[in-house]
């Protein structure tokens, strides 16, 4: 009712003025993983430069508290403070507490809106909370559970989550406490998400809540559940309810507990069962349905909770570090853990653990620290220790041994004893460095040896077996990392861009270096370099700009220079020779003295260009000579040979770029599709072509076309469209038209015959005249069908005639005569597509697996056409045992073995149509089959028995016959034959041999089977 109330009041509030936000408490992750970054920004710095995004408006008139967790203390579940209470809205401060948030611990999410709900007095008061977290709960709560009951227990309460830089598979996980209370869950991946979504929030915030419906009269409910059950378990909960609300929960509660309370719940939803948690004590309790709308029991069933019986054991000592076997009796739910913990901490702590499961055994690993600890067996309803163990965590014996000096840089051995845990690592750090520091670093794994790699730096250091739990150091050797005796050598001197040979000695590292820079450069700059390797000598690059450089031996460990050699780089002696001019496009000779290195290039470019600046060009290699293509405009340009180092420009040559001269023909006019001849004479380039556009159209449109190569003359094809175009000479080079020539493409004059009519799917003859170009073809195609429509079709080729097959439909179409080219129409007839007409013959009753004899009248459309079976109904297009019609009115189709309605179907190769169908039965392949007469003959007899079999018919004819034949035998031929005219009934000796045999009624002048049976001789 007090719901109710306050949601009565909230209307009349609001119908009367604008209806003011609820108190609102922003809560903040200040945890340690905000210092992560966005494309080089820390979230912290994303998410306070985004709040302003989210302090809209909205603020005004409205009580604004600020929350964080994890910001003071690391590793602290309990790391929870208001920063500012509730109250009206001061901008200043709120955004100054955020700017001091410092990122440190973990993320207590549930606790802190737990904190915040009661803080803003949830259950008297409609309360909202606005959520930013970068991360899911890592302090062993449910977020989802608490949600639920925020929402069941508050007034108004409702809560939006910004899921900042999250996972996909995390969104769940903090999603639920929006979902669930009624709020937004909006993901952000970056700065600019993050500001949209909590705009969005703001928007959403700043809404006015609707009131709330009064409460509908409570239904009749009945309830079910076990008398008792043991604490912690899973309690099978049963219910019947006249009506019953989605949102209506089932809980349990201790016996009289007031109206509301709750512990474990679930959701009705549209269900009439399902499962609670007992809790963590023992003692009477009562299993309650609740109606959400107002917190009201509506039924109740009691339960008594037990005691369970658990049992857990562990050894009496481990070593710190080390993983020990624990095994446990008695689960109670696979969501209990086992645990350890020192000797007598408060419930509910924990260190490292293992689910329970369905498992009765695991490992856990121990704390780093001695001292006496206990493994328990603890409920998760309630984290309730049910049974410990004993244990005493001791120093283990390790050892660590390495050699008393080391150059810097260098790998070293080290060895170890005492193996802890495959994760524990051996480390260099300086000497009394903290615990917990570490610089190169092995893993143990289950070895007992390995190499570090010595730091840049001189001096006393130690080496370290560290803990992984913990990070304790459980043993350490002293070493001194010395200076090495490096030394590098060089030329003196070098040319620009030129390789040069260096050497060196006293390797001290493969990853080191040796790289050239400008005398005096910081430590750990660099330009071209190798690494040493196994090596003791190599080749550097010059730079491209001539000085005073040195070449350096670099310890790749730490940047840091151990030897280096004087050098001076300078200004080679290059020349470029070309000829004075050369035509647009034209290819032409370059030469040149002085090669520096492979990779340097010759190049032309407009006179005066930029250095850096590069046309066309080809690599220099290990020759003296190339050719370069011209470009296509006219006017200066310069050869140059440029260094590749720095593409620095060393020698270069003018060169004047004229216009060819240039001309192509073609013939005044040809029609729309043909070829016609096209010469030319001027060749610049074999990759420069011939094309045909319309006329005046842009420098870089290129139609029908075709390349030069090394002739003078070739053919193109004219376009479907007639009207002015030009033959264009166009250079390759920047596609430059250098010549054109007029020409008109003119209508051609084709016509098409057909006959008026054809039949569905037959072949039917057309011929035509004025041919244009062997692809164009004749087609068939609905009447009025769209120009690029094409149908059965043939290309023209050298003929003048051809054939076709008329399509699957009946109605109206046109025979065309089509362009290839642009697939342009010019010329048609009509012709009408007529229904073939065609009949099916057959019995009407087969036996299954037997052959059918079918036949059929009328002109078959095309030899290509089939005889099919298929069961009765059978979709279109469905083929069963089939035969080709060829050039006959007949066949025989082998029946399916499955018995049943079939029919057979004439069916047009052409569209797979069915024009006509005749319907069978296929009965069982000992079925009698009776076609004007019948046999009365039994279903077994003995081989060599003699039987009586007689007969009737509707119609006697001068000659029937009682044939006895194998089951398979040809109808008309036969083991014994008698004449009907001397019974019934006639006597027949059945064969010695076991088998299926029939007797048949045969009408020898009609040549008819009039009657079918089988007998099974045994």
């Amino acid at each position: 009712m007090r719901k109710a109330l306050l949601a009565a009041i909230a209307w009349l509030m609001a119908t009367g003025a604008a209806a003011a936000a609820d108190d609102v408490m922003v809560v903040f992750d200040g945890s340690n993983s905000m210092w992560g970054q966005i494309a080089g920004t820390a979230k912290i710095e994303i998410a306070r430069d985004a709040m302003d995004s989210l302090m809209g408006e909205w603020t005004e008139g409205t009580n604004v508290g600020l929350m964080a967790y994890g910001h003071r203390r690391e590793a602290d579940c309990e790391d929870i403070e208001t920063l500012i209470e509730p109250g009206p809205f001061d901008r200043e401060a709120f955004f100054s507490k955020v700017g001091d948030i410092t990122p440190r611990g973990k993320t207590p999410l549930t606790t802190s809106i737990e904190q915040a709900a009661e803080t803003l007095a949830y259950r008297d008061n409609p309360a909202t909370l606005v959520v930013i977290t970068d991360g899911i709960e890592t302090c062993r709560r449910d977020p989802c559970a608490l949600a639920d009951e925020l929402e069941r227990m508050g007034v108004g309460f409702t809560a939006h989550v910004v899921g900042f830089d999250l996972k996909d598979e995390e969104h769940e996980a903090v999603a639920c406490i929006a979902e669930r209370t009624g709020g937004r869950f909006l993901p952000a991946g970056d700065a600019a998400e993050l500001g949209t979504a909590l705009s969005e929030v703001g928007a959403t915030v700043a809404k006015a809540p609707e009131p709330e419906p009064e409460p509908e009269p409570a239904p009749e409910v009945e309830l079910t559940a076990p008398e008792t059950a043991i604490s912690g378990e899973t309690v099978p909960v049963s219910w019947q309810a006249e009506t019953q609300h989605p949102k209506d929960y089932i809980t349990i509660v201790p016996m009289g507990a007031e109206e509301g309370a709750y512990t474990s719940y679930f959701r009705v939803k549209e269900d009439s069962e399902g499962s609670l948690r007992a809790p963590s004590g023992t003692g009477m309790f009562e299993v309650r349905y609740v109606r959400d709308e107002d917190d009201s029991t509506l039924a109740s069933a009691e339960i008594e909770i037990t005691e369970p019986e658990v049992t857990v054991s562990a050894p009496e000592t481990a070593t710190t570090g080390a993983t020990f076997p624990v095994s446990w009796t008695g689960n109670v739910h696979p969501k209990d853990y086992i645990t350890i913990v020192p000797m007598g901490a408060d419930e509910g702590a924990y260190t490292d653990y293992i689910r329970v499961k369905e498992d009765s055994e695991g490992q856990l690993q121990a704390p780093a620290e001695t001292g006496f600890y206990e493994v328990r067996y603890v409920l998760d309803e309630g984290d309730r220790t049910l049974a410990s163990a004993e244990i005493e965590i001791t120093e283990p014996e390790v050892t660590v041994s390495a050699p008393e000096t080391a150059t810097t840089g260098a790998t070293f051995p080290v060895s170890w004893t005492g193996n802890v845990h495959p994760k524990d690592y051996i480390t260099i750090v300086p000497m009394g460095a903290d615990e917990g520091a570490y610089t190169d670093y092995i893993r143990v794994g289950e070895d007992s040896e390995g190499q570090l790699q010595a730091p840049a730096e001189t001096g006393l250091y130690e080496v370290r077996y560290v803990l992984d739990e913990g990070d304790r150091t459980l043993a350490s050797a002293e070493i001194e990392i010395t200076e090495p005796e490096v030394t590098v050598s060089a030329p003196e001197t070098a040319t620009t861009g030129a390789t040069f040979p260096v050497s060196w000695t006293g390797n001290v590292h493969p990853k080191d270096y040796i790289t050239i820079v400008p005398m005096g450069t910081d430590e750990g700059a660099y330009t071209d370099y190798i690494r040493v390797g196994e090596d003791s000598e190599g080749q550097l690059q010059a730079p491209a700009d001539t000085g005073l450089y040195e070449v350096r031996y670099v310890l790749d460990k730490g940047d840091r220079t151990l030897a280096s050699a004087e050098i001076e780089i300078t200004e080679p002696e290059v020349e470029v020779s070309a000829p004075d001019s050369a035509a647009t496009g034209s290819t032409f000779q370059v030469s040149w003295t002085g090669t520096i290195h492979s990779r340097d290039f010759v190049t032309i470019v407009p006179l005066g260009a930029d250095g850096d600046e590069i046309g066309n060009h080809d690599r220099v290699g290990d020759s003296s000579e190339t050719e370069l293509r011209a470009p296509s405009e006219p006017g200066l340009y310069e050869v140059r040979y440029v260094l590749d180092e720095g593409r620095k420009p060393l020698a270069s040559a003018e060169i004047e770029i004229t216009e060819p001269e240039v001309t192509v023909s073609a013939p005044d006019s040809v029609t729309t599709g043909s070829t016609f001849p096209v010469s030319w004479t001027g060749t610049i380039h074999s990759r420069d072509f011939i094309t045909i556009v319309p006329l005046g159209a842009d420098g870089d449109e290129i139609g029908n076309h075709d390349r030069i190569g090394d002739s003078s003359e070739t053919e193109l094809r004219a376009p479907s469209e007639p009207g002015l175009y030009e033959v264009r000479y166009v250079l390759d080079e920047g596609r430059k038209p250098l010549a054109s020539a007029e020409i008109e493409i003119t209508e051609p004059e084709v016509t098409i015959s057909a006959p008026d009519s054809a039949t569905t799917g037959s072949t039917f003859p057309v011929s035509w005249t004025g041919t244009i170009h062997s692809r164009d073809f004749v087609t068939i195609v609905p009447l009025g069908s769209d120009d690029d429509e094409i149908g059965n079709h043939d290309r023209v080729g050298g003929s003048s005639e051809t054939e076709l097959r008329a399509p699957s439909e009946p109605g109206l179409y046109e025979v065309r005569y089509v362009l290839d080219e642009g697939r342009k129409t010019l010329a048609s007839t009509e012709i009408e597509i007529t229904e073939a007409g065609i009949e099916l013959s057959g019995p009407d009753k087969v036996r299954a697996g037997s052959e059918i004899g079918i036949s059929w009248s009328g002109t078959p459309p095309h030899r290509r056409d089939f005889i099919t079976i298929v069961p009765m109904g059978a979709a279109e297009g469905e083929i069963g045992n089939h035969d080709r019609v060829g050039s006959n009115s007949e066949t025989d189709l082998e029946a399916p073995e499955q018995t049943g309605l079939y029919e057979v179907r004439y069916v047009l190769d052409e569209g797979r149509r069915t024009l006509a169908r005749h319907n069978v039965e296929i009965v069982d392949e000992t079925a009698a089959l009776d076609r004007g007469g019948s046999l009365e003959v039994p279903e077994t007899a003995a081989a060599g028995e003699t039987i009586e079999i007689s007969w009737s018919v509707d119609t006697e004819s001068g000659d029937q016959r009682i044939a006895l034949a194998q089951a398979d035998q040809a109808d008309f031929t036969w083991i014994e034959v008698q004449s009907a005219s001397e019974g019934p009934p006639l006597s027949f000796t059945l064969p010695e041999d076991a088998g299926q045999y029939e007797f048949r009624l045969l009408d020898i002048p009609g040549r008819k089977v009039l009657s079918r049976s089988i007998i099974d001789v045994q």
